[in-house]
C-alpha cells in the first residue's frame, strides 16, 4: 500500500492529472481531500467554520484526511492518488507522519508550471455555473494563493517533493512522467520518522537543555504538530532517563554523560484520540557555546529548533506543555521536582 500525492498550486492541474494516473498506475484509487472538507460543511457549526479561513486549518480535517486514506488502502490496497494542495510545511508533516505512522509510505509529488503559464490556467479555469459568484470568487482563491506557494517553493517544498515541470505538458503527459518516476524509484518515498500511534496510556521523558544564557531549547518535531522538548516514549524495560538521553542523542546529536535529574512528574489526561500518560521532565544542564555548535542541522525527526526564552516559549507551546515547562524551571530554582496533574501541581 502507498500514497502518491500531488501537490501544486492552485491551478496547477492536479485533479485532472490524478484522474489520468490511476489508468496508469495498476490497483490505483483517486482520493480528493476535497470531499471531507465539504461533508465538515455539513458537520460543524456554521460559527466554527467561520473562525477558520480554510479547512486546512482546522485539526479534524487533517485527522480525517490520514484516517480516511488509511481506511480505504485497508479496504482496497495498491495505491492511493491524492491531488493536494499542501503549503503548509507543518500540515505536511502531520498528515505525512501520520501515514507513515501507519506504514503506509508517501511519493511527493510537485506540479510546477512556470508562474506565467499558472496565471494563465487559472484565468482559463472552469468553475460551477450555479455556484454564486463562483468564477470570481474560486479565480481569486488561486490567485491569492500563488505568493504562499511561492513562499512554500523558495524555503522547503522544491527540497521535499520530487517536481515535474508542466508548463508544456499536457494532463496525460504529466501523470505519464510521475508514473514513471514512482515506478522507477526517481521519486522516492518522503523520509519522514515512523512514530506509530500509541494504543494505550504512554510513558514519555523529555530533558530539557540550556545555553549560556539560561535558554531552554525546543524542537519542532516533523511527525506531530508543535513545538516540543527533545525527548519521547519510552521503550518497554527501558529507565525513563536513559530514554530520555538516547532521544537527546538521535535527534539532536547531543551525548549526555551523566544522567539528567527529574524536575517533573506531569499526569497527561487521556484526550481522545490520544490516551495520555506520564510524562517526565529532567535537567539534561547547560551547553557551551561548542555544544550547542554541534547541534544537528533538523533531518527527517526535526524540522526546527532553537533556544528560547520562558516568556517566548508561552507563544510556541501547547498550553500545557508549558505548563510542564513553566513548573520544571520552577523545580530547577529550587532543588526538588513537582507532581503535576494535567501541568497543575498537586500536593
Amino acid at each position: 500500500m502507498t500514497v502518491v500525492w500531488i501537490n501544486g498550486a492552485f491551478g496547477a492541474g492536479k485533479t485532472t492529472t490524478a484522474q489520468e494516473l490511476i489508468e496508469l498506475i495498476p490497483n490505483s484509487t483517486l482520493f480528493d481531500p476535497e470531499v471531507i472538507g465539504g461533508a465538515l460543511r455539513y458537520l460543524l457549526p456554521a460559527k466554527h467554520l467561520a473562525e477558520v479561513g480554510d479547512f486546512q486549518d482546522l485539526p479534524i480535517w487533517r485527522r480525517l484526511v490520514i484516517d480516511t486514506a488509511a481506511a480505504m488502502l485497508a479496504e482496497l490496497g495498491g495505491t492511493l492518488v491524492v491531488p493536494m494542495t499542501l503549503l503548509r510545511q507543518e500540515y505536511r508533516d502531520e498528515i505525512f507522519g501520520g501515514l507513515a505512522a501507519r506504514r503506509i509510505p508517501v511519493s511527493h509529488i510537485l506540479l510546477a508550471p512556470a508562474e506565467t503559464i499558472l496565471r494563465e490556467r487559472i484565468a482559463g479555469r472552469e468553475v460551477p455555473r450555479d455556484l454564486p459568484d463562483g468564477e470570481m470568487r474560486i479565480r481569486q482563491w488561486s490567485f491569492d494563493h500563488i505568493e504562499p506557494y511561492r513562499a512554500a517553493l523558495a524555503s522547503w517544498l522544491t527540497a521535499d517533493a520530487h517536481p515535474v515541470d508542466t508548463s508544456d505538458l499536457t494532463p496525460y503527459e504529466t501523470a505519464a512522467r510521475i508514473a514513471e518516476a514512482v515506478t522507477s524509484g526517481s521519486a522516492p518515498v518522503c523520509d519522514i520518522v515512523q512514530t506509530p500511534e500509541p494504543t494505550a496510556e504512554t510513558l514519555a521523558a523529555g530533558v530539557l537543555l540550556f545555553d549560556e544564557q539560561d535558554r531552554v531549547l525546543l524542537v519542532d518535531p516533523t511527525y506531530k504538530a508543535g513545538w516540543e522538548f527533545p525527548g519521547g516514549v519510552v521503550e518497554p524495560g527501558e529507565a525513563p532517563a536513559r530514554a530520555g538521553v538516547r532521544e537527546v542523542a538521535e535527534e539532536t546529536g547531543i551525548h549526555l554523560d551523566e544522567v539528567p535529574g527529574l524536575l517533573v512528574v506531569d499526569w497527561e489526561r487521556p484526550s481522545p484520540p490520544g490516551f495520555g500518560g506520564l510524562r517526565l521532565l529532567f535537567d539534561g544542564g547547560s551547553l557551551d557555546s561548542t555544544e550547542a555548535g554541534r547541534m544537528l542541522l533538523p533531518g527527517p525527526e526535526l524540522r526546527d529548533w532553537r533556544f528560547v526564552t520562558e516568556e517566548e516559549a508561552a507563544d510556541l507551546l501547547p498550553p500545557v506543555r508549558y505548563e510542564r515547562l513553566r513548573w520544571a524551571l520552577r523545580a530547577r530554582e529550587r532543588g526538588a521536582a513537582f507532581y503535576l496533574e494535567a501541568g497543575v501541581p498537586v500536593g
